[in-house]
């Protein structure tokens, strides 16, 4: 017999027979998806609700990824995803998620159970990055995932500061330096 997916959602069960379970305390919403109770709060867990059922060329990215990392309580409004300039997808017209074509390194891509996500490093360092971003809310979750990860503080930082034309270098800077003084 084949067993059901830790994240399910209305491609696994209907809708009904999932609120049910819901209201019967066998399951809890996560994200997308709905997962059994007894299931543990891991990455792979996280990232199968934010990823289900993306085509292989997207990576979840920004707070989307500090959420599967454990930096936020609960997953963003609208999922980020990127995917490698040479990976070229079709314009989404998704209202759920955001999708950004970006350069990319495989080392910068972590897998929890098949899904592909940013690694902290990367994480933070799309973060810092970003203007649209309130900046009290991003030093937050940078210093949250410093203190989960504190091993990326320096590889990020020489990664900002030595950077030659990175778009938003100062503001990055800055947010680092505000993560970094607690």
């Amino acid at each position: 017999m084949a067993r059901l997916p830790a994240v399910l959602g209305t491609d696994d069960l209907p809708l009904a027979e999932l609120s049910a379970a819901r209201l019967d305390g066998e399951l809890f919403r996560l994200g997308a998806g709905w997962c059994p109770i007894d299931e543990p709060d891991l990455p792979a867990l996280r990232a199968a609700a934010v990823g289900p059922r993306r085509p292989p060329p997207m990576i979840i990215e920004r707070r989307s990824a500090a959420w599967v990392h454990g930096a936020l309580p609960r997953p963003p409004q609208v999922a980020e995803y990127c995917v490698p300039h040479e990976s070229r997808v079709a314009v989404r017209t998704d209202p759920g998620c955001v999708v950004r074509e970006v350069a990319i390194d495989a080392s910068d891509i972590a897998e929890y159970g098949g899904v592909r996500c940013t690694t902290v490093e990367r994480t933070v360092f799309d973060l810092v990055r970003d203007v649209a971003a309130d900046e009290e809310a991003t030093i937050e979750i940078v210093r949250t995932l410093f203190t989960a990860a504190p091993w990326a503080r320096h590889p990020v930082h020489r990664r900002v500061s030595s950077a030659h034309r990175l778009p938003h270098r100062a503001v990055a800077l800055r947010r680092l330096a505000g993560a970094l003084a607690a």
